[in-house]
This record gives structure tokens, sequence and C-alpha cells, in this order.
């Protein structure tokens, strides 16, 4: 792979003359260093080696030989890398050498406007090729003065608009307000989401119409019941009827405030909860539920896949706003189609 000859000039100093040559690669990288009878001193001989080896690792193609030839053989390892560095580990020494001597990127000279100045643009890659450096964008931090003036700047152009002469410029920026907290609402609505887990087996029971006509009069006659207010359904309200339903039979659900029809989708959630059987829904927003013939008790009464107490009255507070704000939207709509209509009816009264 490689030749070593030594030539010995003087009995003091030492010389040594190396001929690389790589018979997989068309590279010949050739180092010689001539006889020094110039140089008094071994120290002289060794800056001036420093230099000839500094000078061959910015070359290009000794880039590419002197990494394959240290991985080829360790005797070469031993003549390329410095004394100080033999004690280390192969792979350890030669991603440091690789790092500090061959790991160039490439210069560029800028003429212009009459300055010359060096740009390190690209680096080479592992093909040779030249990549695109990245360019690292560091994060502005504004300070406290620079938020504030920010904000009064928006603050300015806001009433300039609330006070505009104009109504339709007034009406726009309460109608784009009101979508900006409509969207926003949206995205806070998504996080009380709750993936539904897969309907386990289930076989209800089948009731003849005098076991239902019994159990509705006896549902009426009791007076346990189970509260369904502003937070809807969640894990407080099937565990509060697992507790009525170990004494009792049946147990009255009450939903107040209710939508109308929204007592049939309570009605529905609380059965696949709860497992219960619906005897009767009355017109106030009552609901019957029988717990069953076969009931057991289940060890969680709470469901896991429901929201907690505090966590189902604020989704409720935010379904209340984004029902507000979508029927703001739906007046300024309103306004502006009304204030075209009326831009129209005048243009045509000027002309006629």
């Amino acid at each position: 792979m490689f030749a070593i000859k030594k030539h010995i000039r003087n009995s003091s100093l030492k010389f040594w003359s190396f001929n690389f040559i790589l018979s997989n690669i068309n590279v010949v990288s050739r180092v010689t260093v001539p006889t020094c009878s110039y140089l008094p001193k071994a120290t002289s001989f060794m800056r001036f080696f420093s230099h000839v080896n500094s000078s061959m690792s910015r070359n290009y193609h000794q880039m590419r030989l002197i990494p394959r030839l240290s991985c080829q053989d360790p005797a070469m390892n031993a003549l390329i890398l410095p004394g100080s560095l033999n004690f280390w580990s192969h792979e350890t020494v030669l991603k440091w050498f690789h790092a500090r001597r061959f790991s160039s990127p490439s210069i560029e000279l800028n003429t212009e406007k009459g300055v010359v100045r060096f740009r390190f643009g690209q680096e080479i890659g592992e093909s040779g090729g030249q990549t695109k450096a990245k360019h690292v964008v560091k994060k502005f931090k504004m300070s406290k003065k620079a938020k504030l003036n920010e904000l009064r700047l928006y603050r300015l152009k806001a009433k300039k608009k609330m006070r505009s002469p104009n109504p339709e410029v007034r009406i726009r920026y309460k109608l784009e307000k009101a979508k900006r907290r409509e969207a926003w609402l949206i995205e806070k609505l998504r996080k009380f989401e709750v993936p539904k887990a897969p309907d386990e087996p289930h076989d209800p029971e089948i009731l003849t119409e005098e076991e239902k006509f019994y159990l509705k009069r006896t549902g009426e006659k009791k007076k346990n019941y189970v509260p369904v207010g502003r937070r809807g359904v969640f894990g407080g309200v099937v565990l509060n009827m697992h507790l009525h339903w170990k004494k009792h039979e049946t147990v009255k659900v009450v939903c107040k405030p209710c939508k109308p029809g929204q007592v049939h989708e309570y009605a529905a959630e609380l059965t696949r909860l709860s497992r219960g059987i619906v005897i009767d829904i009355k017109p106030d927003n009552t609901i019957i539920f029988y717990r069953g013939k076969n009931y057991v008790q289940p060890e969680i009464m709470s469901p896991p896949n429901t929201l907690s107490k505090d966590k189902a009255l604020e989704k409720y507070r935010y379904e209340q706003s984004l029902e507000h704000t979508s029927q703001f939207i739906e007046k300024m709509e309103k306004e502006l189609e009304e204030y075209h209509e009326y831009l129209a009816r005048k243009r045509k009264e000027e002309k006629s």
C-alpha cells in the first residue's frame, strides 16, 4: 500500500520521506522532506515539519486520502497523527483529527462596491459535493417597553376603527374580532374531547309491559334523584347513579337546564356509561333508569373516559361563549347586508 524510504544524511538528525500510494483511488499524495543542512537544531526541523503537515492537511486530495488510509492501516495513524494523541482510542483520535484538520468549508471572495470580503457559504459533503450551510435563526426577545408600545399601537388602531364615521368599517372590525374569538374557542374546546372507549359486550334485559309499568310507578313515587346541571354528563353523575342503585332499583335523573331535544342525548350517554335501562322520559326533562335484574356494582363506579367536575364546568363556559359569539357573528353579518342594501337603494335614488 505505501512505502517508507529512510535517508540518513547526518549522524545527529534523521530525515524521512514518505510516498503514499492508494491502489483503489487515482490519487497520489507525496510529501518529501528535503535534506535540511541549513537547519542547525531539531526544534527548527519540527517547526518546518509541522508547517508542511498543516499545508498538506488543507489540500483537497489529502482530505479524501488520509481518512481512508488511517482506517486501513494502524501504522499509518502513528505516522500521521500527533504523538500526544497516541494514547487515545483509534476512533476518537480519527474523529478529532478529521474535524480539526479536514472539515473546512468553502470560502467565497466578494468584491462588491470595492470592498473585499470573505464568506464561508457552503461545506463540503461526504460525496465531495457542496451542501448549503444551515442558518440558525436567533429568537429575538422583546423588552417590556417594546411590548407595551406594540399594545398601545393596536389599541389606537382599534379605537380609530370603532370611532370611524363609516358604519361599514365599524361593522367589519366587530365581525373580524368575533371570528377570531370563535376560532380561538373552537381550538379550546378540542382539548376537552374525550376519546370514547370501545363498547363492552352488553346484553340488555327484556322487560314486559307489566314490569315497565310497575318500575315506572315505583320510580315516580320515590324521592331519590340525580341532578344533571349545566356541566352535563360527567363522571360524577354516573357515580351518583351507582350509589343510588345500592338500595333502590330505580333512580330519577333530572336535567335542568336542558335544551329542547337534549334530554334524549343525555339518556343515550348515561345508558352507555352506566349500563342502565331507560324506563320513561317525562316532559319535564326527567329520566327514570332501572339498574337491571342482574345488576352488579362495578369496582370503578366513575368511568375513566369522562371529564371531571372542574373540567366539565370549564367546557360549559367555553360552549356558552361560543354560542353567544356565533349569534353575534350572525347579527353582524345581517347588519352588513342591510347596510349594503341601504347603499344600493340610495345610489338608485340619486341616479333617478
